[in-house]
């Protein structure tokens, strides 16, 4: 996801990095509890979003066609199907690097522990 968001944010608005970065949950607070059960998006002013909300965060602000994409995360009913979704797809995320998602941390240039 982190690499995603690099190639989309040309703007460089969002800092996107593997949660699995040396010293990364450290420095942002996040347990490795809390990095195992989702994405997270922090905001300069400290406010934190988890799963589907911190992906739609990150969305409005990477701008663009992404921004209305996330505008759907405004109504009650979407929000909740987009939580139950990212839920299950964090417990599965495993699964899905058949479909040629390499892992960022794979990469032999990673700074992942």
């Amino acid at each position: 996801m982190a690499r995603w968001v690099r190639r989309r944010d040309r703007a460089g608005r969002v800092l996107a990095f593997p949660s699995q970065r040396r010293g990364a949950l450290v420095e942002y607070g996040i347990s490795p509890a809390e990095a195992e059960r989702a994405a997270w998006a922090i905001a300069p002013d400290a406010r934190r979003w988890e799963g589907a909300a911190a992906i739609n965060r990150v969305l409005e602000v990477v701008g663009g066609p992404w921004a209305l994409l996330a505008r759907a995360y405004r109504l009650p009913a979407l929000a909740a199907a987009e939580e139950a979704f990212y839920r299950w797809f964090a417990l599965n995320r495993g699964r899905f690097h058949r479909f040629g998602s390499r892992p960022e941390c794979d990469e032999p240039e990673s700074d992942c522990v």
